[in-house]
């Protein structure tokens, strides 16, 4: 569905679906492919059980269940990384349950469980709020690792969360988001809906590749991130 072999040249980590909303055995064995070729560190991209809606749709399973989901699909995708001399190196859970997650400590306290207690050592990415010295207490009591994300094209509230889709402006424009990456690049902040300069001290950089247009920004992104750099 995504243009993964124009992708993956520009970009440090790849978020891999596991199958429950995205991918199948052929698409995870050639995207690891293309990650392996292009020195990319994997990530596992798990979802609600949820294909047809492809996980965006909010599911109510208990705490056992998901951990037994997550466990399921972390594992197959080590697996076949494993086949093709790869190792996986976080989790990045996907759509729904990663918004689900970040506004309810009771889901992303069970994804945190699941990742720790998951027999291979992965580190845990999720969005980077004004709660993340929070998280990362949970996480260290967990002795787990995270990492902090930021969005490259959506707009924040102010208190770190992301602006619904639904609400005009909550998808920048190339040039408004040109200017967040250049501002998360030089003082890792982001200027929020309502104005105000919000400090996320995040670890890394979300984009998406799903179209010919967004190839283009991930390109001119990358260069910002090396200009800066040097």
């Amino acid at each position: 569905m995504g243009l993964d072999s124009e992708v993956m040249p520009h970009i440090d980590m790849a978020n891999i679906a596991c199958g429950f909303h995205g991918g199948d055995p052929d698409v995870i064995a050639r995207t690891l492919a293309l990650a392996g070729e292009h020195k990319v560190t994997i990530g596992a991209h798990p979802s609600y059980p949820d294909q047809q809606g492809f996980g965006r749709r909010s599911m109510v399973l208990s705490s056992q269940e998901l951990q037994n989901s997550l466990h399921y699909q972390i594992a197959a995708l080590e697996g076949m990384a494993k086949v093709q001399g790869l190792t996986l190196s976080y989790v990045k859970p996907h759509g729904a349950l990663y918004n689900d997650m970040m506004n309810d400590d009771a889901i992303l306290h069970t994804v945190m469980q699941a990742v720790s207690s998951y027999p291979s050592t992965l580190k845990l990415m999720i969005l980077a709020t004004q709660q993340s010295s929070k998280h990362r207490q949970q996480a260290k009591s967990l002795n787990l690792e995270l990492l902090l994300e930021a969005f490259a094209d959506r707009q924040y509230t102010a208190t770190g969360q992301l602006v619904s889709r639904k609400l005009s402006g909550s998808v920048h424009d190339k040039t408004a988001l040109i200017d967040q990456v250049s501002q998360l690049l030089t003082s890792n902040s982001v200027t929020t809906r309502c104005n105000k300069k919000l400090v996320l001290n995040a670890d890394s950089l979300c984009v998406h590749g799903d179209n010919e247009a967004s190839i283009a920004l991930i390109q001119d992104i990358k260069a910002l991130i090396v200009a800066t750099q040097t």
